[in-house]
Formats: C-alpha cells, sequence, structure tokens
C-alpha cells in the first residue's frame, strides 16, 4: 500500500460540551453545564486521523513541545505513525464551549508567533520516502524551514503534494500539484475585494502565478470550488446542498481527499469533484463531531449525502421532518409542485425514490426512461429537496420505517386506501397528507409526446 505523508503544524482542539437552561447571575451570558470534555488532533493531525480513517497508510511529520498539551496530543494521535521533531513553542490549544449544537465562545492559548523551528534527519527521510504528501501549515514555522521546503520542492517533480496553505504561513513550494486556499484566505492573499465568482477567478489566477503551482483549487464553501490548471480552462464544481452548523474539518478533509485521488491516478477535475463530494458528506455526518462514530456516512446515490442525518439534525433542532416518494421519471412540472408544496410543511423534505428494478416492476420492461442515480441527481438539485433516499421495494414501507418522517405527502389522486404506508405512519405519530393533483402533467403523457417528436 502506498504511504501518505502529512507535514505541518499539529494543534489540540478541545471541546467543552453541556447545555444552557439558565443566565449567569453575575452578567447576562449563559451558564454551561458541562456533560462532556473531548479532546483531538487539529490541523495536521486531523488531516492525519481522515486519512487513517479511509484506509490509507499514513505517517504524521510535524513538532512537538514538551508541555502537558502535547501529551494530550500524543494520545489523541494513537495508532497514527508519528514523526517529530522539538517544538520552541508551546503547543496551541484551541477550546471550543459548545450549549448543545451551538458553540458560545472559543478560546486560544499558545498561538501566538513561533520560530521557525529545526527539522530531524529522521523527518526529512520519512518525507522523501512518501507517495504523496499534503502539507497542512497552520502556520507554526515549519513549513519555512529551508531543508523542508528543498526537499518537498524536489518531491513535487515526481510524486502528488497537496499544499494547504495559511494566511501566516510560508508561500507553497512551486511545482506542487494543488494549492487549497480557502475563499477568504485566496482573496487576501491576491489583494482582491469579494465579488462572487468573477473576483474568486481573478485571485486564482494571480495565485498561480504567484505560487508557480501545477493548479490552485479554491474551496469556497456551500459554493463548492474553482478548479484552475496551470493549463485549461478553470471549472467551478458545485456542492450539494447539505445543512450543517459546524464546518470545522471541512478544508481538511478535502485537502486529505483530493490528495488520496491524485494518488489513485485521478485528473484534477476528477479528483477535485470527489473531495468537494467528501468534504460534504463529511459535513452531512456531523463533521469533527461525527469522527468518533462507529459507520462513516454512507452515500445512497453519486453526489447525494446520507438523507438520515439531515432528518436527525432537523429532528435535534426540533423541526419536521417532511416525506414524499414516487419514481420520478421524467420530472414534470406536476412533480415540481407536489415538491414545493410538501417542503411547505416542514423543515427538511426527504425523497424517497424507487430504485429501477423497483419501477420496472410497477411500471413495466420499458421504465424507467432514466435510471436512478440520475433521478436522485435531479431531485437533489432542487432547492426544495434536501435529501433522496433510494429503496428497492415495491412500496416505501420499510424505509419509511427507518426514516419515521413527521408527514408523509402524496398527490391528491390518490385515497387513504390506496396508501397502505398511512397505517404505518401512523404508528409512530406521524400524519400523512395529500396535496394537489395536477391532471395532464403525468411521466407516461410526457414519454409519449416525445416519442411522436422521435
Amino acid at each position: 500500500m502506498k504511504t501518505i505523508v502529512v507535514v505541518g503544524d499539529v494543534l489540540l482542539d478541545t471541546d467543552i460540551s453541556g447545555s444552557a437552561r439558565r443566565l449567569s447571575p453575575d452578567a447576562p451570558v449563559p451558564v454551561v453545564d458541562v456533560d462532556d470534555v473531548g479532546r483531538r488532533a487539529g490541523g495536521a493531525g486531523l488531516v492525519a486521523r481522515l486519512l487513517e480513517r479511509d484506509g490509507r497508510r499514513v505517517h504524521l511529520v510535524t513538532v512537538l513541545s514538551d508541555d502537558d498539551a502535547s501529551g494530550q496530543l500524543r494520545t489523541a494521535l494513537a495508532g497514527i505513525p508519528l514523526t517529530c521533531g522539538p517544538s520552541e513553542a508551546p503547543t496551541p490549544v484551541k477550546t471550543r464551549i459548545r450549549a448543545g449544537t451551538h458553540a458560545v465562545v472559543r478560546f486560544d492559548q499558545g498561538c501566538s508567533p513561533a520560530p521557525v523551528p529545526a527539522v530531524t534527519a529522521q523527518m526529512l527521510s520519512v518525507v522523501a520516502a512518501a507517495d504523496a504528501v499534503v502539507v497542512a501549515d497552520y502556520g507554526r514555522g515549519l513549513t519555512a524551514n529551508p531543508a523542508l521546503r528543498d526537499l518537498l520542492g524536489t518531491l513535487a517533480r515526481r510524486i502528488p503534494v497537496v499544499w494547504d496553505p495559511h494566511p501566516a504561513g510560508a508561500d507553497p513550494v512551486p511545482g506542487v500539484a494543488a494549492v487549497t486556499p480557502n475563499l477568504a484566505e485566496a482573496l487576501s492573499a491576491a489583494g482582491e475585494a469579494p465579488g462572487g465568482v468573477p473576483a474568486a477567478l481573478r485571485a486564482a489566477e494571480k495565485l498561480l502565478t504567484r505560487w508557480q503551482s501545477q493548479s490552485v483549487v479554491l474551496t469556497m464553501g456551500a459554493h463548492g470550488a474553482l478548479a484552475l490548471p496551470a493549463a485549461g480552462l478553470a471549472q467551478i464544481l458545485p456542492a450539494p446542498k447539505i445543512s450543517a452548523e459546524d464546518t470545522c474539518g471541512a478544508g481538511d478533509r478535502f485537502a486529505a481527499s483530493l490528495t488520496v485521488r491524485l494518488l489513485d491516478g485521478d485528473g484534477l477535475e476528477t479528483a477535485a469533484e470527489a473531495a468537494v463530494q467528501a468534504a460534504a458528506s463529511f459535513l452531512a455526518a456531523g463533521g469533527v463531531a461525527g469522527l468518533e462514530a462507529e459507520d462513516p456516512l454512507q452515500m445512497f446515490v453519486s453526489g447525494t449525502p446520507d438523507a438520515m442525518a439531515t432528518a436527525a439534525r432537523v429532528r435535534e433542532r426540533g423541526g419536521t421532518v417532511v416525506a414524499t416518494g414516487g419514481c420520478f421519471d421524467l420530472l414534470h412540472a406536476g412533480h415540481a409542485r407536489t415538491l414545493l408544496a410538501a417542503r411547505g410543511l416542514g423543515d427538511c423534505l426527504i425523497v424517497c425514490l424507487n430504485s429501477d428494478d423497483s419501477v420496472r416492476r410497477l411500471k413495466g420492461e420499458q421504465r424507467p426512461i432514466i435510471g436512478a442515480e440520475d433521478r436522485a441527481e435531479l431531485l437533489q438539485s432542487l432547492e426544495c429537496v434536501d435529501g433522496v433516499l433510494v429503496f428497492e421495494e415495491d412500496t416505501p414501507a420499510a424505509v419509511l420505517e427507518r426514516l419515521r418522517p413527521d408527514i408523509w405527502v402524496k398527490g391528491g389522486d390518490y385515497r387513504e386506501d390506496q396508501l397502505p404506508e398511512a397505517a404505518l405512519i401512523r404508528s409512530w405519530g406521524g400524519e400523512t397528507v395529500t396535496v394537489p393533483f395536477h391532471p395532464a402533467r403525468s411521466t407516461t403523457a410526457l414519454a409519449s409526446a416525445l416519442a411522436k417528436v422521435g
């Protein structure tokens, strides 16, 4: 198995979580009753942990102090091969106080500028043997070390090197496969004012020239990413629609996934598109808070994050989960009206979609006209749809049992005796409702009309 070496700065992330139900008598601030204190490796340590969870062979190269926080970091990095030199600065510690799912405050310790650390011969030896490198720069000086920079510049000519930069860090070495700033970092580094995609593109072009990299892949949060190769046109890679309260770690997930795909031989466009999907899936599964989950987020179809996670987050906030179902073969105005009406009944809409085999059993061998993956992607692209679940059975009963929506919606051409799932919905206190049916708008009619025009 090939080895990915993560080079960069590590920090200790601490989450103090609890509930807040009252204000302090001393000041108008919430009192958080602490339920849990969690510690994990951040920065390059998080990148290494993500790659390790992906089943990749990973080695972390960094510097550590000899303080208590570094001891906690070593514990948090258990199971990951680690080669480190001495740090001449305290371990950075970032502590977040959380009430429920909301961050109340964050305070930082040991995050003042640090001197450029020395690198050991063993550190350089591990990096030199890498099959791919992720540079996770968090502005602590390691990436400015001349010996390390020389080695990374040499490696960039023969293996994928992905550089995740930091505003306080050193510039990437020339020739790296990709540099992955976020939008704010790129605009600031290029001296561009915010201005949508045109400003992002101008920033990427300036940075590509300045850094002399093979590409700049600019991450834009909910808007996906902009990939600009040294030779070729820029490409916008949209992100799937998700709901995420905590975006911490999304950039690390993106850089790690991009490196994996480049190492596996994908081109820039394919690798960046996969990295966008991976970052979205990471956030849909709860971000860094979901790292301790036993099972990683499953992707039901390409580009469709787990609808179950979306529904769970809505429930945690006390919201209403709405679901509807059907084949949705050849989307038409009747479908759009039903979906819009359903979404208006709650706080998220999950579509239960018949698989291709299920559609064939219900509609005949000539159907579906469009495969399940494309049908799901079309549905997911609609603003009113928050998630898609594909089911194999003839009825949605099994998937509804898993999802347990508060409201189940069907078109008004159905009667209750034609909806056997209505009794199932009632069993957990849910409701089944219909929305107006729009005659003369159907997939069958649309397919017939298309056949007439060849």
